[in-house]
């Protein structure tokens, strides 16, 4: 198999990867009750965000891709949420939750700009990002 369909390339498949081995460690020391609520809820979505990824990463299909993209962002976001509901019922501290909301904060970061560069390959009416100005002056 080429490089090419290599999810494991992608430094945002590698970074969402470690984060959902980071809170599969962190969620193993929740109360019990929620072993089947709140802890298998930010497990599962921590793990979809580079399912998803990785599900579309080789499609033929630009758009297929770009909808990886958008699920993976949307699993990353809800896994946030997840985080911040623990972090109010006080199961991590707000440091540990804002460290872990930054680093999602990256990856969705990334995720965008990944979009955006699949984008440039579609037709400018099928693109859903807008088209940035040109900021240098016409001669």
């Amino acid at each position: 198999m080429h490089d090419f369909y290599r999810v494991e390339g992608l430094q945002i498949y590698e970074w969402l990867c470690q984060l959902h081995l980071d809170i599969c460690t962190l969620s193993c020391d929740w109360p019990a009750h929620e072993r089947f609520e709140l802890a298998a809820q930010v497990r599962r979505s921590s793990n979809s965000a580079p399912a998803n990824l990785a599900e579309k990463h080789s499609d033929r299909h630009v758009k297929n891709r770009i909808e990886g993209i958008n699920r993976a962002r949307g699993e990353a976001l809800e896994t946030v949420h997840h985080l911040y509901i623990a972090s109010r019922k006080g199961y991590i501290s707000l440091e540990r939750y804002e460290e872990l909301h930054a680093r999602y904060h990256e990856c969705v970061r990334m995720l965008n700009g990944r979009e955006r560069t699949l984008e440039r390959q579609l037709s400018p009416e099928s693109r859903k990002w807008p088209q940035r100005p040109n900021l240098t002056p016409d001669p």
